[in-house]
């Protein structure tokens, strides 16, 4: 006879998410908060008071950092909140299309140290004392781009791909200690920095554009990949890491 498993409470668990006002912030942040768990946020753009008071009133119940670094803002979020029990590392860079002959280097090492050191350098603080607790969850948000290479995204497609190797090679060495790694990889999810509102949902052309490219007919939704992401974060079903779960509709 096989003992149950209680679930996990999600109620108060900590939680860091970086880039909270980009990619699949707007979704997480509120689903985080809609199961009971204590969110810190981290995001450059809370160095602007103005920025900073709306994403507040918008969630009142997180926690808004100071510092702009996300390795610092992980530091910030353990003396407010005590241990992280939960990182959702949702990294971001604005994407510079060209062919791969004219690729401007500077640029792929900008988005490497953005989208692939800043999530190794953040699980390097948090996996020690997760390791040491036994428990807790990390939560990579890089792409999909990896499945089918798109012409003229090779610095986006090459970083993300590899903080999802990062993120798997990750999860076998945090496993044996209860700690659970997973990644979110979007293609064609509605975000201001990637595929804007204005131009892909209220534009019929450029409705028309996705229908023909995703099989869902639309882009993925912030409060879908939120709903995902929190799933994740929230310790129910610890069994599940090293899994790189596409968010793409059905693409490619």
């Amino acid at each position: 006879m096989t003992e149950a498993l209680a679930t996990p409470a999600t109620s108060h668990r900590t939680v860091l998410i970086t880039n909270a006002l980009a990619y699949t912030g707007p979704g997480a942040v509120p689903a985080l908060l809609a199961r009971g768990m204590r969110v810190a946020c981290h995001d450059p753009a809370f160095a602007d008071s103005a920025a900073r008071e709306r994403a507040q009133s918008h969630w009142p119940e997180a926690l808004l950092l100071h510092e702009t670094d996300p390795v610092a803002a992980a530091a910030e979020a353990t003396a407010s909140f005590g241990d992280l029990e939960a990182v959702v590392s949702n990294d971001v860079y604005p994407l510079s299309p060209r062919p791969i002959e004219s690729l401007d280097l500077d640029d792929l090492r900008r988005t490497f140290e953005a989208v692939t050191v800043t999530p190794i350098r953040l699980a390097q603080v948090v996996l020690p004392t997760m390791k040491q607790r036994r428990r807790g969850a990390m939560v990579f948000v890089t792409s999909a781009r990896e499945r089918k290479p798109e012409l003229g995204y090779a610095v986006p497609t090459t970083a993300r791909a590899a903080t999802t190797a990062f993120a798997k090679a990750l999860a076998r060495e945090a496993a044996p200690y209860q700690v659970q790694v997973t990644v979110v990889a979007p293609n064609y999810l509605e975000s201001e920095l990637y595929y804007p509102r204005a131009r892909f949902v209220d534009d019929p052309v450029g409705r028309a554009e996705i229908a023909g490219l995703v099989p869902f007919g639309r882009l993925g939704t912030p409060v879908e990949v939120g709903a995902l992401i929190a799933f994740l974060a929230s310790g129910t079903a610890p069994f599940v890491t090293g899994q790189v779960i596409d968010f793409t509709g059905g693409w490619p």
